[in-house]
């Protein structure tokens, strides 16, 4: 699964004007940038990786909005709601089993240099292994 592949599934909900993966050089109002967190430890099946049945994508959503603070709480706890209530997706060609959320609801990060409101939304997907 890459960040292509989890951006393109968010588009689906329709939430933001244009998405990204990676930094976000000119950003533009209510965008949504993905991004890979730290994976931590790999999870290997005893038995070894042919007994695995399952990966973990650990992902960071900014939700780089605009200057009203209520419009950006609004849109991320929108975005928070539809990844939360998304059961088994496939996402790219992977299913996914779970998503756990990281975060209880979106956090402020509060504005970047230009005054535009930002929140974060962390969570870990796992998906089949093929």
């Amino acid at each position: 699964m890459t960040l292509a592949d989890i951006r393109d599934w968010l588009k689906g909900f329709g939430i933001a004007e244009h998405y990204y993966i990676g930094k976000l050089d000119n950003k533009e109002d209510k965008s949504l940038g993905v991004y890979q967190r730290d994976p931590g430890r790999p999870g290997i099946a005893l038995g070894g990786y042919d007994n695995t049945k399952h990966e973990v994508k650990r992902v960071s959503i900014l939700i780089h909005w605009n200057k009203n603070a209520k419009e950006t709480e609004i849109a991320a706890k929108e975005l928070y709601k539809k990844i939360t209530s998304t059961n088994r997706p496939v996402i790219g060609d992977k299913q996914v089993y779970c998503i756990i959320m990281q975060t209880a609801e979106p956090v402020d990060v509060d504005t970047d240099d230009t005054g535009t409101y930002e929140r974060v939304i962390w969570f870990d997907i796992y998906y089949e292994r093929r």
